[in-house]
Order: structure tokens, then sequence, then C-alpha cells
């Protein structure tokens, strides 16, 4: 599956209310990040917490090019806990963590504005 990031595109396909339910994304603060060495794209390894529900899960993101270790600890992210992890390199992702593509095709991470629980779901 190819994802388009082309922002002219037209909308998916339609899908009913009970399919967009079985994607289960949450909020979760970023725990501990540091470089993805040997990645393709420049990328970060990820640890976040997802409160009691879900817990701490990994991920490997391709933020490195907007983004440092540092400024990304604390920091409130949007991800797909219900996928089946996911080998990526050496590494092993957990959960999908959510962005967009800016205009130079670097992502840019989806957080909710203003601080909410970890383990909050999208609805």
């Amino acid at each position: 599956m190819h994802l388009d990031h082309d922002p002219a595109a037209p909308a998916g396909d339609a899908i009913a209310f009970d399919d967009f339910l079985k994607v289960d994304i949450r909020v979760g603060t970023i725990v501990a990040a540091e470089p993805y060495e040997g990645a393709r794209k420049p990328s970060l390894k990820l640890r976040i917490d997802f409160g009691p529900g879900v817990g701490e899960k990994k991920s490997v993101g391709q933020v490195a090019a907007l983004y440092t270790p540092e400024e990304l600890v604390g920091r409130q992210v949007a991800a797909v806990v219900n996928f089946p992890p996911r080998q990526i390199g050496k590494a092993l992702s957990e959960v999908l963590t959510l962005g967009f593509a800016d205009e130079e095709g670097r992502v840019v991470l989806f957080a909710p504005d203003r601080p909410v629980p970890n383990g909050s779901r999208l609805f």
C-alpha cells in the first residue's frame, strides 16, 4: 500500500464508521528519544508512554529532519497502537507515530494542541 503525501490528492475511498473505530489512535508522551543509525531517512527511536491501558511502546519515526531527541522528550504525540509490531531495520516499531509531510516532505508530528491524559483515544 502506498500512501499519497500530495496535499492536492483527492480524498480516499469512503469507509464505514465501524472501520474508523477499528483504528485505535491514542495520545502518549515521549519519554525517550535517540538517533536511529543506519536508517535510509533521518529517523529517531522513540519510547512513548500511553498510560496504564497501553503502557510504554517503541516507535521508529522518520522525524529527525525537523526534531532533535532532546526537544521530543516530554512532548505528546498521537499514534496507532493496534497495528502489529513492524521490523524496521534492526529495530522493532510497536506503534505508528502519526505526522504530516511539510512542503519539503519532512514529517511534522501530529499532536493535541493542549495536554490530555496519556492513553486518550482519538474520536
